[in-house]
């Protein structure tokens, strides 16, 4: 259980550190126009500790999910030289887009180091070249499951299935393949743990709860396609890997977007998370090793800065908008009806996360530390 503690502090640790960054970039580029910036917070309030250093107060705050800057003057109202208003168009996007360009740097700066280091990464089912070291790992076990019943553990690597036949699992598909065309039949699996063979014994479900598989296990495909490069190539090879994961990322949401306006609904396989998710989903990443944990922040980076990009008052993106009508009208949308739209956009993104965290991120959790407990 401690261990377990220990990786989930890690991986808050990372997202807080994740958003501080997020909340320099806008802090950096304030600071470099010029603009009065009142509050660096670690953290939400209500506030711990703080200490003002010249004419801003750094923070530190009880609630562990997160950062924030206050800037004189962003919420509207004021306009002086030093505030945010008092600045023109073209600086206060600079401000804004600070916060996501921070994001990209940090992904930059994340991926030159796994990159000099090597790493295992999720790789899929798809066949690449230069691919050394494939496992297909098991990340979850389904509480009640066949998987649970017969001892197969988060962390397992599977090896081989037999039922008649034996097949070596190369790719997630093979197993998913086997296991359904062995539903209700006894089967053997093999797997790897600590380096150790164990062979269980279970019966595939016939009919699993929907959106569940037949032996109740959640596979990642890993594999070593990020090898180890010299340190004036890894910094190359960040900004190449940011550029594609980005790319990839903004190819993904199109599609979720065109799926659901065309009735489809949300693609098959997608999974929600909010703060407690991600969390539980980094301190898994920690257990296979340090470069695959760095690489899932790296990912977390980059879509958290395409997230902030979307026009949604409350989000770097809406701040957007608003600066985009008040370049097309030649005047700023009224404080009173921006701070209004704004906070009902926040209060319907805080309901929703509640929503997620609820309804997926607690099972998750709860997941979490059972199997960590069974360990």
């Amino acid at each position: 259980m401690l261990s377990s503690f220990l990786t989930l502090a890690i991986a808050l640790f990372s997202l807080v550190v994740l958003m501080a960054i997020h909340e320099f970039g806008h802090f950096i580029v304030a600071k470099k126009f010029g603009v009065r910036v009142d509050e660096f917070g670690i953290g939400y309030p209500p506030r711990i500790f703080g200490k003002k250093i010249g004419e801003t107060i750094y923070s530190v705050n009880l609630i562990p999910f997160g950062a924030f800057v206050k800037i004189y003057g962003e919420e509207g109202g004021i306009d002086d030289y030093r505030s945010f208003m008092g600045l023109a168009i073209w600086k206060r996007v600079l401000i804004v887009i600070g916060g996501v360009v921070a994001f990209w740097i940090a992904s930059i700066i994340i991926f030159s180091i796994v990159f000099a280091m090597g790493a295992d990464i999720p790789i899929g089912d798809q066949d690449l070249q230069g691919v050394n070291n494939i496992q297909v790992k098991v990340i979850a076990v389904e509480s009640g499951s066949p998987a649970e019943q017969a001892g197969i553990k988060e962390g397992d690597s599977l090896v081989k299935a037999e039922g008649g036949e034996i097949i070596q699992i190369k790719k997630i598909k093979d197993f998913q393949d086997f296991a359904k065309s062995h539903a209700g039949e006894q089967i053997k699996v093999s797997a790897l743990r600590a380096g150790r063979e164990i062979v269980f014994q279970l019966s595939p479900r016939e009919n699993p709860p929907a959106g569940h598989g037949a032996v109740g296990v959640s596979l990642e495909r890993i594999g070593s396609l990020i090898g180890k490069y010299p340190w004036y190539q890894a910094p190359l090879k960040g900004i190449q890997f940011t550029w594609e994961t980005t790319a990839n990322g903004f190819v993904g949401l199109y599609n979720v977007v065109a799926n659901m306006f065309s009735g489809k609904g949300v693609p098959k396989g997608a999974e929600f998370a909010g703060p407690l998710g991600i969390t539980v989903f980094l301190a898994r990443a920690v257990d296979y090793g340090a470069g695959f944990f760095l690489y899932f922040i790296g990912v977390i980076s980059v879509f958290v800065a395409i997230f902030n990009l979307f026009p949604i008052p409350a989000l770097d993106g809406g701040k957007l908008v608003f600066l985009a009508i008040e370049k097309i009208i030649k005047r700023p949308v009224p404080a009173k009806i921006e701070q209004n739209i704004t906070v009902i956009f926040f209060l319907l993104l805080i309901s929703l996360s509640i929503f997620i965290t609820v309804r997926f991120d607690v099972p998750r959790f709860t997941e979490f530390l059972k199997s960590s407990l069974q360990k």
